[in-house]
């Protein structure tokens, strides 16, 4: 078997589509460190056959829709980067060797409920029911009596300074085992914080998905910090708080205003690119970019808000993209807060005097 110098936890269609997808690409020009193993940790039983169809020799495909420049674009490719996949439910011991002998970097991408501690967590020996956290720290106290070789680990969920979290995730659970461990993890392995961002918008069977072409997968920059590849959509940066700020204040808040219209109106729209099609509505949402939101970027500086609203306005308008309002508005008094409420609170700190009465009216709606 080769050697797999990544470990991925996590079998998404947005990996297949997103991480698995850009070191396949750098993987064909020498520009990865190496093939990657994928594991199952949720334990999924009905999912195996998807998860072996990953490591088919003649890979899986992936076929990226949409609009670029206001120009359509349809291409199909295929992944080979995942050689390798298991199971912590019925592979852990082997998983186990593969992180000590073989493995560089770790990749995760285990959901918004991945980082929860669980009951089974304050067990000494593996229980599948552990939480991802738990899991890791057992295979870290795994490496370290093996040597304790470094190792850099790179979570890709949603959540803002990933890296951060999930290290103080594992930090508390090392702890119950030996203060030794939390001492070399705190001292041997480099968590890394990352931002990802494309629309995956369904599956291709037995293994695959459908993407927009618009992907970013941003690292921050650390000491000692190893590219799993070089890519044109990855990018290393100083700082990942403009990025996310881009997200969270133009895509996320621009989707959230969307739907508080459309719950407002008579919802026969189903999908984000219904709207995007009437006319009306898209002017709505150019004229809030223009006047409320871009103002605020300005005022702070970033000078590549506007090229971010006008690529936004694209994916938004993706014809192929099967992204549904109803999905969207799901939490959506949540959403309200974390992205338009918070995004006026951010103007009124930064001492930007803009008017906002459509924000103010989408708000108002759902007070």
């Amino acid at each position: 078997m080769s050697i797999t110098p990544i470990l991925q936890f996590g079998t998404s269609r947005f990996l297949q589509a997103h991480v698995d997808l850009f070191i396949s690409e750098a993987m064909q020009q020498d520009q990865a460190i190496g093939p990657i193993t994928v594991v199952q940790s949720s334990g999924d039983v009905e999912r195996a056959r998807r998860l072996a169809a990953l490591a088919h020799p003649d890979g899986y495909g992936v076929r990226i829709e949409g609009l670029v420049d206001g120009k359509p674009v349809r291409q199909e490719t295929t992944v080979t980067s995942v050689i390798r996949t298991m199971s912590t439910t019925t592979d852990w011991d082997e998983i186990g060797r593969i992180f000590v002998e073989e493995v560089e970097i770790v990749l995760s991408n285990t959901g918004d409920q991945g980082y929860f501690a669980k009951p089974a967590d304050e067990k000494r020996t593996y229980d599948q029911a552990m939480s991802f956290p738990a899991k890791l720290a057992l295979l870290l106290e795994k490496r370290l009596l093996a040597g304790g070789k470094p190792l850099q680990i790179m979570p890709t969920e949603l959540i803002a300074g990933n890296g951060r979290v999930l290290r103080q995730h594992v930090l508390t659970n090392a702890r119950r085992h030996s203060d030794a461990l939390a001492d070399w993890i705190a001292s041997d392995v480099l968590f890394v914080n990352s931002l990802v961002d494309r629309i995956v918008s369904e599956p291709l069977e037995p293994a695959g998905a459908v993407a927009e072409p618009y992907a970013l997968w941003a690292i921050e920059r650390s000491d000692g910090l190893k590219a799993p590849c070089t890519h044109p959509s990855v990018q290393i940066v100083d700082d990942l708080g403009p990025i996310e700020r881009r997200k969270l204040y133009i895509l996320n808040l621009g989707h959230t205003y969307l739907v508080g219209r459309w719950l407002q109106s008579d919802r026969q729209a189903q999908y984000v690119r219904d709207l995007m099609a009437d006319p009306v509505a898209r002017a709505d949402l150019e004229q809030l970019y223009r006047e409320e939101v871009l103002p605020v970027f300005r005022a702070v500086g970033d000078m590549e808000a506007e090229a971010y609203v006008a690529t936004t306005l694209d994916r938004f308008a993706n014809p192929y993209l099967a992204h549904k309002l109803a999905d969207i508005a799901q939490n959506h008094s949540q959403k309200l807060e974390r992205r338009i409420l918070a995004f006026m609170d951010w103007a009124k700190a930064n001492g930007t005097a803009v008017d906002q009465p459509c924000l103010e009216q989408v708000l108002k709606s759902f007070a």
